[in-house]
């Protein structure tokens, strides 16, 4: 496992480092923003860790480039910026995760496996279209009539389920299950928002409608609604 950590404090980096190659992964280490941007644009990462702090360019501002990029490497933030203004400022920005300082290694581990878990189902150049939409998954691009859509992580892996199962009826439960890895329902409207956000980026502008709610079964993305 390839891991980037992007942290100034070189005494907690190195921590993380020690730590992270006892669990098997193979780290590098950046410390001001500037190094870590490049490094995260230019090397093969299967997850990063970047404090939000940093000289040169903050831990958000990274983000924020990488998703412009199309680069969608799951980052998990640290901060020691804990409000609830603050972790939802991270998450909207494009971290996938955000872990208040300090922390237990046990639990920045156990977060990280499960952000690894959740990556992209197939990076094995298999290319999936339905309509005028089509998703690279080797590239990790999305385009609908050559134009092309940028997506979080999450909207990337619920497309892609949803490309896998074209013309089929998708149901909250085989979601849940196969793109969050909740094997119950906890009770939010995680799923509607996602949909709703991704409708407006893959449908908003292009015709005919793709992504379809089917009141009360689940969703279908199809070229052709019933």
């Amino acid at each position: 496992m390839h891991t980037l950590v992007i942290e100034d404090d070189l005494k907690a980096a190195t921590y993380l480092k020690t730590g992270l190659q006892q669990c098997g992964h193979v780290v590098d280490i950046a410390t001001d923003g500037e190094d870590g941007l490049h490094l995260a644009l230019t090397g093969s990462y299967d997850v990063i860790v970047a404090d939000r702090m940093l000289p040169g360019r903050d831990g958000l501002s990274i983000i924020r480039m990488l998703r412009a990029d199309n680069n969608q490497t799951p980052v998990l933030i640290l901060s020691a910026l804990g409000a609830v203004d603050d972790r939802v400022e991270g998450l909207s920005a494009g971290g996938d995760d955000y872990l208040v300082k300090p922390y237990a290694f046990a639990e920045l581990r156990a977060r990280l496996e499960a952000l690894l878990r959740r990556q992209p189902l197939a990076t094995d150049g298999t290319v999936f279209s339905v309509a005028d939409l089509t998703m690279d998954l080797r590239r990790q691009v999305v385009t609908r009539a050559g134009v092309n859509i940028r997506l979080q992580l999450r909207e990337f892996r619920l497309l892609e389920y949803l490309m896998r199962h074209e013309n089929q009826v998708v149901t909250r439960t085989m979601l849940l299950e196969n793109v969050w890895d909740f094997h119950f329902d906890p009770q939010t409207n995680v799923i509607d928002v996602q949909i709703s956000r991704l409708r407006g980026k893959i449908d908003r502008g292009f015709t005919p409608a793709l992504l379809h709610t089917i009141r009360g079964s689940g969703y279908k993305l199809s070229a052709v609604e019933d």
